[in-house]
C-alpha cells in the first residue's frame, strides 16, 4: 500500500517510465492484493501535467476525498496513476497552494523560467541542457527582435528533434503542428495576441502585444507536444496491458478509468491497448481531455477517408465514456488549437476570436466534447447528476458551471477538484 497520507484507502499506485515500462513492485502488490481487500470497483486516476509525484497525489488525495461518503456500502479501491509529465510552475491551480516559484513571479525582477520549470524541462528534454540555457538567457534578454525570435524558434525546434517521433498522433494528419514547422516570429506574434486578448478578457488594457511575450508559449506548447505524445505511448504500452493483466488476477473486479488533461488521453489510448476479450473496464471519464475531439470519429468531417486515433474504441467500454468539458478552459480552447494546426494551414488568427478563425478541425475535447461520433448524448452537469447518465456509448457533459476558474495562460483547465466531478465517475460507472 503506498501514501499512508492518501485521503481514501485502499489506495494503489502505477508508475510507468516514458515507454510506457511499469514499475514491476507496486503493479504487483496491486495484482495481489486487490481481491483480498474485497474490492468491487476500482477507480483509477491518471494526472495531467504535473512536475512531481507530490502534485500528482495532491490532486488524487483532493479528488477522492468526497468520494467514499458518496457510496457509503460500495467496495472502492483506488489507483493513483504517476507517469513522467511536467507543467510550467508559475501556472496556478485553484485551490492548491501557490508554488513557491508562482510567489517569486509576483516580484521584479524574475527570470522568465524559474528553477523549478527548468528542472522539469531537462527532464523532460534531456541531454538538452545547453539548449535550454540559451532559450532561458533569450526569454530574459530579448535579444535582436526578428532575428532573436527566429533564433529561439530554431532552438525550440532542436529540443523536439533531440530524439526523433515521439508516441503516437490523435488522428492520422501527416505532419507536425505548424507552430514548430512554420514561421517562428509569425507564431510567437499569434500566441502574444492570445495571451493578451486572455488578459483584456480580465479586464486588462489591450494594447499592442509584444511578440516575446509569445515566445514562452512556444516553448510551453514544445513541452506539451512531448507530453500529449508521450501520453499515448503510456497508456497504450504500459496501462492497457496492465489492465489486461489485473482482468486475469481479479476478473471481478470492475474497473473505472478517470483520465485529466493529457492524463484523460492516457486512459483514452489504454483502451487501444487493451487485451482483446478484456471486458473489466466498466466506464471512462475524461476530465477537460487535451486531445483531439475527433480521436473517436470513424470519420473525419474534413476528410471523410480518414478516422481518429481511437476510432470506435469507446466500444472497448462495458459502459459510457464520458467527456466533461468547459468553455472556460483557455488551455484548450485558445492554444490547444493554436499549437495543434499542421503545416499548410496558414490561416492568421492574429485579432480574432481563435476558434472562429479556425473553425472545428483542431479544437480538444475538453473544450468541446466529442465530435462526429453519431449518437453521442450531450447533458449539462445537472442532468447528469440527475439520473440522465446513458449506460453506454459517448456523453458529453458541460462541465463549466464548476469547471470555471483559472488564471492565463490556462484557464480553468485544472479547476477540476469538484464533489460534483467525483459523483459524474460514479454515475458513469454505476457505482451505488
Amino acid at each position: 500500500m503506498a501514501d499512508p497520507g492518501m485521503s481514501v484507502t485502499p489506495y494503489w499506485e502505477l508508475t510507468f517510465d516514458a515507454d510506457g515500462d511499469v514499475a514491476g513492485p507496486a503493479r504487483d502488490r496491486l495484482l495481489a492484493q486487490v481481491t483480498d481487500r474485497g474490492v468491487r470497483d476500482l477507480i483509477v486516476f491518471a494526472h495531467g501535467w504535473n512536475s512531481d509525484r507530490s502534485s500528482a497525489t495532491a490532486l488524487y488525495r483532493r479528488f477522492f476525498a468526497p468520494v467514499p461518503k458518496l457510496p457509503p456500502k460500495a467496495r472502492l479501491g483506488y489507483v493513483g496513476v504517476l507517469w513522467p509529465s511536467m507543467r510550467f510552475s508559475d501556472e496556478p491551480i485553484p485551490d492548491f497552494p501557490r508554488s513557491v516559484a508562482a510567489v517569486e513571479a509576483a516580484a521584479e525582477p524574475r527570470p522568465a523560467l524559474d528553477k523549478d520549470t527548468r528542472r522539469a524541462l531537462l527532464e523532460t528534454f534531456p541531454g538538452r541542457t545547453t539548449v535550454l540555457d540559451q532559450l532561458a538567457r533569450m526569454l530574459d534578454d530579448r535579444p535582436d527582435g526578428v532575428r532573436g525570435l527566429a533564433e529561439f524558434g530554431r532552438l525550440v525546434r532542436l529540443l523536439l528533434d533531440a530524439d526523433g517521433p515521439q508516441g503516437v498522433a490523435d488522428t492520422d494528419e501527416d505532419g507536425e503542428p505548424a507552430v514548430f514547422t512554420g514561421d517562428p516570429v509569425a507564431a510567437c506574434e499569434e500566441f502574444a495576441g492570445a495571451l493578451a486578448a486572455l488578459d483584456a478578457s480580465g479586464g486588462a488594457a489591450l494594447g499592442v502585444p509584444n511578440p516575446w511575450e509569445g515566445a514562452k508559449e512556444l516553448l510551453r506548447q514544445a513541452a506539451y507536444y512531448r507530453m500529449k505524445r508521450r501520453a499515448g505511448t503510456v497508456g497504450e504500452r504500459g496501462l492497457g496491458p496492465v489492465l489486461g493483466r489485473l482482468a486475469k488476477a481479479a476478473p471481478g473486479v470492475r474497473v473505472h478509468l478517470v483520465g485529466h488533461s493529457f492524463g484523460g488521453r492516457l486512459v483514452a489510448f489504454a483502451l487501444r491497448g487493451l487485451p482483446a476479450g478484456v471486458e473489466t473496464v466498466k466506464s471512462v471519464t475524461l476530465l477537460q481531455g487535451a486531445f483531439s475531439h475527433y480521436a473517436f470519429a470513424a470519420r473525419l468531417p474534413h476528410a471523410p477517408d480518414r478516422s481518429g486515433a481511437l476510432k470506435d474504441r469507446q466500444r472497448r467500454v462495458d459502459g459510457p465514456l464520458v467527456c466533461c468539458y468547459s468553455r472556460h478552459d483557455a488551455a484548450l480552447g485558445t492554444f490547444y488549437p493554436l499549437a495543434s494546426r499542421l503545416a499548410g494551414d496558414d490561416r492568421s488568427c492574429a485579432g480574432h476570436e481563435i476558434a472562429a478563425v479556425l473553425g472545428p478541425r483542431w479544437g480538444a475535447l475538453g473544450h468541446d466534447g466529442v465530435q462526429a461520433v453519431p449518437g453521442t448524448a450531450r447533458l449539462d452537469l445537472a442532468a447528469a447528476l440527475g439520473g440522465s447518465l446513458p449506460a453506454s456509448g459517448c456523453v458529453n457533459v458541460d462541465a463549466a458551471a464548476v469547471v470555471r476558474r483559472g488564471g492565463a495562460p490556462s484557464g480553468a483547465h485544472s479547476d477540476i477538484v469538484h464533489p460534483e466531478l467525483a459523483r459524474v465517475v460514479l454515475a458513469a460507472g454505476r457505482i451505488a
